[in-house]
């Protein structure tokens, strides 16, 4: 087994960038060059190799030209700064990294798709969880296969479906819904490397797209700016709860249906969705075929199934003895079977579609030599659903815009604290733990 095997070969176009087209045919040629191109570079069957690339087809090309030469993909976000990607590669111990510009059409391309267990690890993809450094989560070349296969059967794909690729191939939903349902039915995916509503729209009327998958920021953003999508058969939401009436805005001006879902990196992503015909605006649908879901004590979604991750990269651990994933999310399920988010991991921010993790964060800021203390909390923002905001007590001299200039040098752009205040002390319990359900912003007149 190998998701490589995903590939196929027709004049069909595969990959679309503007008025750069690459066909499933093109697209086994140039993967099958990057497999030879690491082959003669040394890599060999369960390396890791690192993969920093926005959604163009050079994406595309290394991720399956990885796979098929047997190593795992560990996926980078192109705007990961030094320090992060530093980790990244340490963490994994990745041989070589692949990026818009490594070369390798002087390779010739080298057809052989390498065999791999199907509990051995194809994709490495790194989230931090609620706390820490990102961990790597070990998805496994039968967690992804299935997954793609429950994509392409509630999206309905085929090979006439035309696909928007405006989510980040870097983050397992744009990854699998996206990518490789696409490529797998011989679709087309039509590229958005940068997410601009006013070009969705374009490209959508354009290219006669008939998927769209995003996050709810993007269809807020594409509710506000003027243009048609007529050509639009189904639409996707995930990555953070949808509005009912975003949802319903949409549905009605784009004469489209959104199926909203739920999965996290862990799971591959997909664990469950709201079907054409089993549809509750508001939920995330029901558990998908061969997966389960239950709430724990504590109303904590756990998960089970072929969609589970084998475990965190380096730790074994992250899935109980009984295989089940505690996601974090605190949930509750109706006398239908459909599940609802209540709430969400305790700290973690939602930004534009991202997740920011606070104490990644707050480390970064405890680097400044001015900097005492710090607590990051997500703060309510209509465009974004949330922004960064950071509180600090100061023991040395430091403007917030100089502290705001440090921390953005350090870490990805969506992720810096765009409203940074200073207090004289952080509320703290009784144990000395900082209460950030007490911290909010100071009200300006």
């Amino acid at each position: 087994m190998n998701l490589a095997q995903l590939l196929t070969r027709s004049d069909h176009v595969a990959i679309r960038l503007d008025d750069f087209t690459l066909t499933h045919a093109e697209l086994d040629d140039e993967s099958a060059r990057t497999a030879a191109y690491l082959k003669a570079n040394g890599i060999t069957p369960g390396d890791r190799v690192g993969l920093k690339c926005p959604n163009v087809p050079e994406f595309a090309i290394h991720y399956f030209g990885a796979l098929r030469a047997g190593a795992t993909v560990v996926p980078m976000n192109p705007l990961l700064k030094e320090r992060e990607v530093e980790h990244y590669l340490t963490d994994s111990r990745a041989k070589l990294v692949l990026t818009q510009d490594t070369p390798y059409a002087e390779h010739e391309p080298d057809y052989g798709i390498e065999d791999r267990d199907p509990g051995d690890t194809a994709v490495l993809l790194y989230t931090s969880g609620t706390t820490g450094l990102p961990k790597g989560a070990q998805l496994t070349h039968a967690n992804l296969i299935r997954n793609v296969a429950t994509a392409v059967d509630i999206f309905d794909l085929d090979e006439h479906s035309i696909t928007l690729g405006a989510l980040p191939f870097f983050h397992a939903f744009g990854q699998t819904c996206a990518l490789n349902a696409t490529i797998a039915v011989g679709g087309t995916l039509t590229l958005l490397p940068r997410f601009n509503a006013a070009k969705a729209l374009e490209i959508i009327e354009r290219d006669q797209v008939t998927v769209f998958q995003g996050v709810p920021t993007m269809y807020v953003a594409m509710l506000n700016t003027p243009g048609g999508a007529g050509s639009l058969r189904v639409c996707v939401s995930g990555g953070a709860a949808m509005p009912v009436e975003v949802m319903r805005e949409f549905e009605t001006r784009f004469d489209t249906a959104i199926l909203e879902g739920y999965g996290l990196s862990e799971t591959s992503p997909i664990a469950s969705f709201n079907r054409r015909d089993q549809r509750k605006p508001g939920s995330i649908g029901l558990p998908v075929d061969g997966v389960e879901m239950r709430l724990t004590a504590e109303n904590e979604i756990a998960i089970r199934g072929h969609n589970v991750m084998k475990g965190y990269w380096g730790a074994n651990a992250g899935v109980d003895a009984d295989g089940w994933f505690h996601t974090g999310d605190i949930g509750r399920v109706d006398e239908d079977g459909f599940f609802y988010i209540v709430d969400r991991k305790k700290d973690m921010i939602i930004r534009g579609g991202f997740n920011v993790y606070p104490r990644e964060i707050e480390e970064v800021l405890y680097e400044h030599p001015a900097v005492r203390e710090a607590a990051v909390i997500g703060i309510p923002d209509a465009r974004l659903g949330e922004e960064v905001g950071a509180a600090i007590a100061l023991k040395g001299e430091a403007t917030t815009e100089e502290i705001q200039t440090f921390v953005k040098g350090r870490v990805a752009a969506y992720k810096y604290p765009r409203v940074l205040w200073i207090v004289d002390e952080l509320p703290k319990g009784p144990t000395g733990k900082v209460l950030k359900r007490e911290i909010s912003p100071p009200v300006t007149a």
